[in-house]
Order: structure tokens, then C-alpha cells, then sequence
């Protein structure tokens, strides 16, 4: 038969357990209040960037008016920007002549427009349309370069998350400046038919 063991060498084997308080230490409370008020403001930082992201099928339309004084169909060291014009975003399914959606804008100081859209059009043509100049001394439009098409649509490969960006679109003033001769030179243009 084995001995028993002496009581004082049992005690100095056991572990002794911790006894916690039933009254909360203050102490302990003042550790725990940054670490909850970072996490609080860690949540309420990701939940306002969450909601700040524009829903699945929202989009924000913009682009730019300018006057083009050559009468030229891109912009030139002569161009310049058409504050306070309307624009309008017009959809329309395709093949029809129905719209579906019309929105107005109007420019700012530098020419640029932007609108909120608020749904998708997969199924529609979608376009940005020049509808009224701020400049009576260019307001003039020409059918069908009067507009800049936008895809708005998710389901199209585009990776910008909710921004569409339209090409610049112009007015026109009634007749062509003198010297857009001289001008348009400069951009070494040629005819199709002079090109190799």
C-alpha cells in the first residue's frame, strides 16, 4: 500500500481559484470604455460609406457643354464652355419612340452637368441631349450631334461603380468664325480620301 501524502505537499499542487467580485471594478470599466467607443465608431464609419454607395441600378450622369465657334464636331483651341445650358437625359426602349425617362440638368460655371438616375435601363437607348443654350450667340444644334449616348445599365462590362461619363456635346453659332480657316489647320485635318 502506498503512503499517504502529507497534507501540506497535496495543497502545493492545486491550482487556487480565482474568486471574481460580485461588485464591478471601476477600474476595469475605464480599460473597457475606449476600446467599445472605437468599435462604435468603426461600425458607424462603415455603415455611412455602406450607405453612401449608390443602390444597384443608380447612376450619376455627367458630361459637358461647350460652344464650338469653327462649327468643327470636336473641341479646339476656340471652344469654350456653355454655362447655364439644359440638358436632358432621355431613354427609350429600343426600336421605340416612347420615353421612359427625361431629366433635366443644368450646367455649371465650367460647362458641366450632372444628374442622378436613379434605376437601370438595360433595355433602352439612353442619350444625353443638348435641350437649351444659356449663349444666344451660340445656341444653334445640329440633328444628331446634339447628343452623347450613356449606357445606363450595370450589365455592361463598365467597371466604374454608378458614374457615367458622356462625351462633350456643343452648340453652334449660326455661321463659323472668320479665321477657322487658319484654326483647324493647326489640327493637320484631311480628307479621307488624302489619306494613305
Amino acid at each position: 500500500m502506498a503512503a499517504a501524502r502529507p497534507a501540506a505537499h497535496r495543497s502545493s499542487h492545486c491550482v487556487p481559484r480565482r474568486s471574481f467580485p460580485l461588485i464591478p471594478d471601476p477600474s476595469r470599466e475605464k480599460m473597457a470604455q475606449p476600446k467599445l467607443t472605437m468599435i462604435t465608431l468603426v461600425v458607424l464609419a462603415v455603415a455611412g460609406v455602406a450607405s453612401a454607395v449608390k443602390d444597384e441600378g443608380g447612376f450619376v450622369v455627367t458630361g459637358r457643354v461647350y460652344c464650338d465657334p469653327c462649327r468643327a464636331g470636336f473641341e479646339t483651341n476656340v471652344s469654350k464652355s456653355v454655362p447655364g445650358a439644359t440638358v436632358e437625359v432621355v431613354c427609350r426602349p429600343f426600336g421605340g419612340s416612347k420615353e421612359t425617362l427625361k431629366a433635366e440638368a443644368t450646367t455649371d460655371e465650367y460647362g458641366w452637368y450632372k444628374l442622378e438616375i436613379d434605376q437601370d435601363h438595360q433595355e433602352e437607348i439612353c442619350e444625353a441631349v443638348l435641350a437649351k443654350s444659356s449663349d444666344p450667340a451660340c445656341a444653334e444644334v445640329e440633328e444628331f450631334r446634339d447628343r452623347a449616348r450613356v449606357p445606363l445599365t450595370s450589365n455592361n462590362g463598365i467597371k466604374q461603380q454608378g458614374v457615367r461619363y458622356a462625351n462633350p456635346i456643343a452648340f453652334f453659332p449660326k455661321e463659323p468664325r472668320k479665321d477657322c480657316g487658319n484654326i483647324l489647320k493647326k489640327y493637320d485635318l484631311k480628307d479621307a480620301s488624302e489619306t494613305p
